[in-house]
């Protein structure tokens, strides 16, 4: 299974993020959308799990503020903000946390859990890159695998 993760669009979806999505099982996207048409045309390519960030207002502000996606063989949670995370995700049994708000892409395992923030694939934030992630799930007992994919 092949998943594209993204977050930060704050309203702008780059045609570099719509190829890179292109081929998606399912994508992920973990808030501060900015524009509810953005969700409209990532639904246009493949199954979309979304979560609310803090800037998304009006109709975006109805999204949850978390959400469990069952991906293959793998629980993923999500949110917007890390550090609003208030459970144990090892003890929960999840094998991923998806997250955004810091526009800083990352992979961090911690007791076998896989922490992914794809960065920003929007306005682009002082010196920082724009980026998505792409989340590879593997047949049943093995690991995912992610990369962190540089778009400009």
């Amino acid at each position: 299974m092949n998943v594209t993760v993204l977050s930060d669009t704050h309203g702008l979806l780059r045609p570099e993020a719509l190829a890179a999505a292109e081929g998606s099982d399912v994508i992920l996207h973990a808030g501060d959308v900015g524009d509810p048409e953005i969700l409209a045309r990532l639904r246009h390519i493949a199954p979309l799990h979304v979560v609310r960030g803090n800037v998304d207002r009006g109709e975006l502000a109805e999204l949850p503020a978390t959400e469990v996606c069952e991906l293959g063989e793998h629980a993923v949670y999500m949110l917007h903000i890390r550090e609003e995370l208030d459970l144990d995700p090892a003890v929960a049994g999840f094998s991923a946390v998806v997250f955004g708000h810091s526009h800083r892409p990352l992979i961090e395992w911690n007791r076998d859990v896989l922490f992914l923030n794809p960065g920003s694939c929007g306005p682009r934030r002082f010196s920082l890159p724009v980026t998505l992630a792409r989340l590879r799930i593997g047949d049943r007992g093995e690991p995912l695998d992610a990369e962190i994919v540089d778009l400009l």
